[in-house]
């Protein structure tokens, strides 16, 4: 498997958006599990969101379930992350992590599980 690679951080006030992109190859091949984790300083990193791309199936964290959304473009090999109505909570490093799991249960956002991981990148949100 090669790494993924992040990208869209950024800065934004309270309540706005920014859309982060995770570009990976593999995917249906030696990847069926894309994961969003954050890391805030201090704070130990934390699952976010997951997508099984096979059969769009995803998974939130009950902190951003309704702000944020997983999404791809397998023409791409990119997964996104829409993140909506954000708040100084979400202020963290921003990391994707692509996994292949024998069962699409097994796709949910827990860091030990997740062997590849991208580089992450910084969203700041401002009060």
């Amino acid at each position: 498997q090669v790494q993924p690679v992040e990208s869209g951080g950024g800065s934004v006030q309270a309540g706005g958006s920014l859309r982060l992109s995770c570009e990976a190859s593999g995917y249906g091949d030696s990847i069926n599990c894309v994961g969003w984790f954050r890391q805030a300083p201090g704070k130990e990193r934390e699952g976010v969101a997951a997508l099984y791309p096979t059969g769009n199936l995803t998974y939130y964290a009950d902190s951003v379930k309704g702000r944020f959304t997983v999404s791809q473009d397998n023409a791409k090999n990119t997964v996104y992350l829409q993140m909506n109505s954000l708040n100084a909570d979400d202020t963290a490093v921003y990391y994707c992590a692509t996994e292949w799991f024998p069962i699409y249960s097994d796709c949910v956002p827990r860091p030990p599980d997740f062997a590849y991981w991208g580089q992450g990148t910084q969203v700041t949100v401002s009060s």
